[in-house]
């Protein structure tokens, strides 16, 4: 499924329009930003509450499909400049990582 597909299907708000058109082909989850760099796949969907410029950093070096920030966790303005920069699409959620993430397993 795409990054687009996935926002429209657990009601994702985009913050950031990457690349809408990326597959989907896993999940991640977690906030601890050098353990999510050694351990997420290309291609995954991250979740965390981490909306800063370091978290765009490690979705490009994980190749992350998209960052969903969960539980209303806000995105600052360096983080979403690069992320434009970057093409790193961000998402929003008020709902809480562990039932994004049993939802987004349902769907895949």
């Amino acid at each position: 499924m795409t990054v687009k597909e996935l926002a429209e299907k657990l009601n994702l708000s985009v913050l950031v329009d990457g690349d809408l058109t990326r597959e989907v082909t896993g999940g991640y989850c977690g906030d601890l930003l050098s353990w999510v760099m050694g351990r997420a796949q290309s291609g995954d969907c991250w979740f965390t509450v981490m909306g800063n410029i370091n978290a765009v950093a490690v979705a490009v070096l994980a190749d992350c499909s998209c960052i969903v920030l969960t539980e209303n966790a806000t995105l600052d303005d360096d983080a979403r400049t690069r992320a434009q920069m970057q093409e790193v699409t961000i998402l929003s959620s008020e709902e809480n990582t562990y039932k994004l993430a049993v939802r987004l397993g349902e769907l895949l």
